[in-house]
């Protein structure tokens, strides 16, 4: 009874999240971005099913992945030793991205690199960056050092490696950050917090999702320039032709046992791995592996359900969109059409809502959901804005990602650990699979009507939406810092004049 009750919970806050996205879709094909009836029909089926999978996915992420995700890591960070935990990281990473479903979609929309290479190089960076990540926890390392060092290698590699291929190793850390691995990773840098009794434990457990961001880019680029890639031509896929609402039911129901199976392969690994882990410690008990393992079939259904509804629902309509409103007379309609489309579409990803939840909640609701949701709205509808001027002039991604990251770089100089940690988690959590499954077709139906390179023009989407939330919410930090301090001066000098109207009478 009381799972029922947390899901029609869920529920409702998922149909908040969606309907906006689904109303301006709906009111673009019956104005300027005409839609056929059948891609229509698959859209409006697809954002049912979003609803309902993101309902289950948030349930089941909260009975499962975040306890699961705590206990690992709290027992881990208890080892005396270090290769244990730093072996078990290193799996972790490699086995929970290697299944990620927006990595395989990468991977397949890059010819020129086979796809299990693309996928294992991919791994390999983030399972070791997971263990730099864990032992940065640990060892109570600041968080803005860290990426001030990485971000200066990363752009250092991008100097030699083939321009083409620049977007695509942005695009690679915002994906392998997606529904799967980012709850288990956040709550594990709890669990390994917990060790910790400083006044900072609390803020350090973000941070894994951000280095976690940064360890494809890095391996992607040295693919890059080993491989030296010299056509990386990439097409759209064809859009499915149906004619009927019955044809479309057909349609999600042919595609649900691909997804039933792709979901099984992300989750199993991390399920395998949280068995043998049990078996050792003997963490959990009787009532709690019993909710661990119901959450792992709401998270399983909500996935699947959530995934057949973006690809099968959503990704037509995204390329179709943004085909016809790059074909017509006015082009320049791209840039506030995205910026729109792009301040709702974060709100439908599913691991946003868990990031709002735990940094409310480490926060102790200093930092409400309201206020993450609205930095991170902003965020993605000025990287959708930015990224439709590239695709409009075909400006160099450097040129946005450059003075992007430095202001963000910079401002971890002014800003509490907490929010940079929380900047930059947030920017491998928005860039999900909304983006890579609607967005980055909206790119390239836009890029392909106007004649553009999309391995160059449309490629970069995802990480341009993993760049901009670093800058707006620590924008945000740095107010509530101003406003503090502005608070403290207000203080001050009515103390002064109250101390002197006292001294004045005595």
């Amino acid at each position: 009874m009381h799972w029922n009750k947390q899901l029609r919970e869920k529920n409702r806050e998922s149909m908040a999240a969606v309907l906006p996205i689904t109303a301006i879709v709906f009111l673009l094909s019956v104005t300027i971005a005409p839609l056929d009836p059948g891609t229509l029909v698959l859209f409006l089926f697809g954002a049912v099913l979003l609803v309902l999978g993101m309902g289950l996915f948030t349930l089941g992420v909260d009975m499962s992945m975040i306890p699961m995700g705590e206990g690992v890591g709290g027992v881990l960070s208890g080892c005396r030793g270090i290769l244990f935990p730093i072996a078990a990281y290193f799996l972790l990473g490699m086995l929970s991205t290697m299944a990620e479903p927006d990595l395989q979609v990468l991977a397949q929309q890059v010819p020129s690199i086979a796809n299990i290479v693309l996928v294992l190089t991919v791994a390999v960076g983030v399972g070791i960056f997971l263990v730099i990540a864990a032992l940065r926890i640990r060892l109570a390392i600041p968080l803005g050092r860290l990426l001030l060092v990485f971000y200066l290698i990363v752009f250092a590699l991008a100097v030699f490696a083939p321009g083409n291929f620049i977007p695509v190793s942005f695009d690679s850390g915002g994906v392998t950050t997606g529904p799967i691995t980012v709850p288990f990773i956040m709550s594990l840098g709890l669990g390994i917090a917990s060790s910790r009794s400083d006044k900072n434990s609390a803020s350090d457990s973000f941070g894994l999702v951000s280095l976690c961001s940064i360890g494809p880019i890095l391996s992607v680029l040295l693919l890059g320039i080993l491989y030296r890639p010299e056509e990386t031509a990439a097409g759209l896929a064809p859009l499915p032709q149906v004619a009927t609402t019955a044809e479309a039911a057909q349609h999600f129901s042919a595609s649900f046992p691909h997804y039933f199976q792709e979901v099984a392969v992300a989750l199993l690994p991390i399920a395998g791995l949280f068995l043998v882990f049990q078996l050792i410690s003997r963490r959990f008990r009787g009532h709690e592996l019993l909710r661990v393992g119901a959450g792992l079939i709401y998270t399983y259904l909500g996935l699947v359900l959530f995934l057949c509804g973006v690809n099968v629902g959503f990704m037509p309509a995204g390329q179709l969109i943004g085909a016809t409103v790059a074909g017509g007379p006015e082009k320049w309609l791209l840039v506030p059409i995205g910026m729109l489309i792009g301040y709702y579409i974060v709100k439908a990803e599913p691991a946003v809502a868990v990031l709002t939840k735990q940094v409310e909640e480490v926060s102790n609701g200093s930092i409400s959901h309201r206020s993450m949701g609205h930095a991170l709205s902003i965020g993605v509808c000025l990287s959708v804005g930015l990224s439709m001027v590239r695709v409009l002039t075909g400006v160099n991604i450097l040129a946005l990602l450059l003075p992007g990251y430095a202001v963000a770089l910079g401002l971890t100089f002014f800003v509490p650990g907490i929010f940079t940690g929380i900047a930059f988690d947030s920017g491998g959590v928005a860039s999900g699979p909304m983006t890579a499954t609607f967005l980055l077709p909206f790119a390239q139906g836009a890029c392909q009507a106007l004649g553009g390179d999309m391995m160059t023009d449309a490629f970069g989407i995802v990480a341009m939406v993993a760049m901009t939330p670093l800058v707006t919410i620590q924008v945000m930090g740095l107010s509530s810092v101003v406003r503090l301090h502005l608070t403290r001066r207000r203080l001050r000098f009515h103390m002064e004049q109250v101390e002197d109207t006292v001294l004045y009478f005595d």
